[in-house]
């Protein structure tokens, strides 16, 4: 009964941090697993992050649905082309190199990522950006398609290498490229991993048993970790404009940092055996 109430209590912290700071629980989920349950099962801990996902992400999609923050003209394009890069990112991530020990090359491409997590978190603390949000009609004329094309097709391929959402390089990306504001940049990141996730954790979990692993194995973690993580991200959203954002975001810098740490020290140490 430990591993359950683990895996609930950390669907509640990785729901939370995401429904605080508008990241997916894949950076705290994956970690913590590797940490916990050993480095040989990253492939079914990614498989279990990406049924996850989808589940943490559907509720905020619909309330974005509601507010009209969607902008369908940049998503035509986004979506396409992040399913395209979910599945690429996926098979990447079932090439030789990554199976066995191997698995340690994609922990360390992990804790890079969250190096980067570290960064634009900094960052953000620093910079703000307002803007109004774009109609759909100005959307319509000021959309640049293909470039909208070029973020969903990033978002989706990270998703499928490292099994996370992608949102931390999708809201950037549209907030410097496409110029839209913050409210947007959120609204389309959620649609766009709320689709590209579901084709990336079928495709994810059909590879499961070249890894040993049941489809079944994945679901069963998934179970727990879910209804924790829903609750977790309804309490972190609704405290997001409550607490003070300067330590709300230090404290998730040292956990980032340490999560970063950790996953690189193990995923070398297992790639190097």
């Amino acid at each position: 009964m430990a591993d359950e109430w683990f895996l609930m209590l950390l669907g509640l912290a990785a729901g939370f941090c995401g429904g605080l700071l508008g990241i997916g629980g894949s950076l705290v989920m994956i970690p913590a697993l590797v940490m916990r349950g050993g480095p040989e099962k990253q492939h079914l801990y990614q498989a279990t992050a990406m049924i996850v996902n989808f589940f943490v992400v559907a509720p905020a999609v619909w309330r974005h649905l509601k507010a009209r923050a969607l902008l369908p003209a940049y998503l035509w394009w986004m979506v396409p082309l992040a399913l395209v890069g979910s599945v690429v990112g996926v098979l990447i991530s079932e090439l030789a190199v990554f199976r066995g020990s191997g698995q340690g090359w994609l922990q360390i491409a992990f804790a890079a990522f969250l190096l980067y997590v570290l960064y634009a978190n900094v960052k953000r603390l620093r910079e703000g950006r307002k803007g109004e949000d774009k109609t759909e009609a100005q959307a319509d004329v000021s959309s640049n398609g293909p470039l909208a094309g070029v973020i969903g097709l990033a978002t989706g391929l990270l998703g499928g290498v490292l099994g996370i959402g992608g949102g931390l390089v999708a809201v950037p990306l549209q907030q410097s490229v496409l110029k839209l504001p913050l409210r947007n940049c959120i609204a389309n990141s959620a649609a766009t991993i709320l689709l590209s996730s579901v084709l990336g954790a079928i495709l994810k979990n059909w590879h499961l048993s070249m890894h040993g692993f049941a489809v079944g194995d994945a679901l069963r973690m998934a179970a727990y970790l879910i209804p924790t993580a829903i609750l977790g991200a309804w309490m972190g959203a609704s405290r997001t404009h409550k607490w003070p954002l300067v330590w709300i975001r230090l404290a998730f810098t040292v956990l980032i940092g340490y999560a970063a740490f950790r996953l690189a020290l193990i995923g070398f140490t297992t790639a190097t055996r």
